[in-house]
């Protein structure tokens, strides 16, 4: 059987929320692709809103589900029946979750299939325990976390950080986690096949123009609000952002009062990020929260500096100072500080990316990860 098929019986079933632009996504197209030839897998996904953008591979078929992002019981009950319905059909030997809602959903289901429910496996990809929802929220999602793990048999998170801080939550055991960070597709990030210079020329910009970049959603936890605040205190600085969200009309708003028009670039969802990285003389993540930033690890697979906040799981992609500069979060002031040191000096802002593309093509590179989880699998499940 190929990666894609939807007929049949699966060794795997892979449930992810919504395959909107980003590392989840990426990470659970890769991995039904990569670990078809011995463990073909039934991909299932909810649909990703427009703004979000929707990820795809054409090997890769997928199996839409009523899965969404928001808690709504009627639609999350029908999405339990379907996802249920689709583990008894196809019989797969293990069902490996990713995001919170597939993970929750998707659990619930496989035990309710009793003595027959398959091995489970779930990912944490960060997390939305912290910063995302209202006190009262978080704390009874914290409780749903800390029972559906004592009914999975492997906890996976992507860097130490994100471990450290579920078992500070009383969510899984040592025993159950296994660190398996990221792995990417990086070889157009090493060497770019676009242009240089493209998003510069689309930006009305000339090469000696200082220009930040940031790649993501426009939502906030990722509070790009501070970027545009560090940048305003930078004259003659541009910045481009990359992405699309919920908050962009008020980020637009944002960047008029504080005296960025002109400079402020809103792209939305860009086709060539290798490209525009090429293009970057630095790129910034300001995040109040993170599991692992795809964008620094493509920023450092592309040679390109960085300046983030030190939080989540940032530090396990950057190191200070030698890859990389981190500051503390909700702070313009220490960004603008950061970002003005790279800009005045180049050189040894290059030295420390060069360090990072090393570094991160080897930590953060696709064969690595389908090794890892090729031997998690072939554990749980044999071959």
């Amino acid at each position: 059987m190929k990666a894609g098929e939807v007929d049949g019986t699966f060794p795997v079933m892979r449930l992810i929320t919504r395959l909107n632009i980003g590392g989840p996504a990426r990470q659970a197209l890769l991995l039904t692709r990569e670990l078809a030839p011995k463990y073909p897998t039934l991909l299932a996904a909810g649909t990703p809103t427009a703004l979000e953008g929707e990820l795809s591979d054409p090997a890769v078929a997928v199996r839409h589900v009523p899965l969404i992002r928001p808690l709504r019981p009627a639609t999350d009950v029908h999405a339990l029946a379907s996802i249920r319905g689709l583990l008894k059909h196809h019989r797969p030997r293990l069902l490996h979750t990713h995001t919170a809602k597939a993970g929750t959903v998707g659990r619930l289901a496989a035990a309710t299939l009793g003595s027959s429910r398959p091995r489970t496996v779930h990912t944490y990809h960060g997390h939305v325990l912290e910063g995302y929802f209202h006190p009262m929220v978080q704390h009874g999602f914290v409780e749903v976390e800390r029972r559906l793990a004592r009914h999975t048999d492997v906890l996976i998170a992507v860097s130490p950080d994100t471990r450290d801080t579920l078992l500070a939550l009383g969510i899984g055991t040592p025993e159950q986690f296994r660190v398996v960070p990221l792995g990417l597709d990086l070889g157009a990030f090493v060497t770019p096949t676009e242009a240089h210079g493209r998003l510069r020329e689309q930006v009305g910009i000339d090469p000696d123009t200082p220009l930040v970049g940031a790649v993501g959603r426009l939502v906030a936890i990722k509070d790009m609000g501070t970027l545009l605040a560090a940048v305003a205190r930078l004259p003659g600085v541009h910045v481009a952002l990359l992405g699309d969200g919920e908050c962009r009309p008020a980020l637009e708003d944002r960047a008029e009062q504080l005296g960025l028009a002109g400079r402020a670039h809103f792209l939305g969802w860009y086709h060539d990020i290798a490209g525009a990285m090429a293009d970057f003389d630095v790129v910034a993540l300001t995040s109040l929260n993170e599991g692992t930033p795809v964008a620094m690890i493509e920023a450092l697979a592309s040679a390109t500096p960085v300046v983030a906040t030190a939080v989540g799981g940032v530090g396990f992609v950057v190191t200070d100072g030698v890859t990389g500069l981190l500051a503390p979060k909700s702070d313009p002031a220490a960004i603008a500080e950061l970002l003005q040191r790279v800009l005045d000096d180049p050189s040894r802002a290059r030295s420390m990316a060069l360090l990072g593309q090393q570094d991160v093509t080897v930590r953060f590179g696709y064969p690595r990860l389908v090794s890892d989880m090729g031997g998690l699998y072939r554990e749980l499940i044999g071959t």
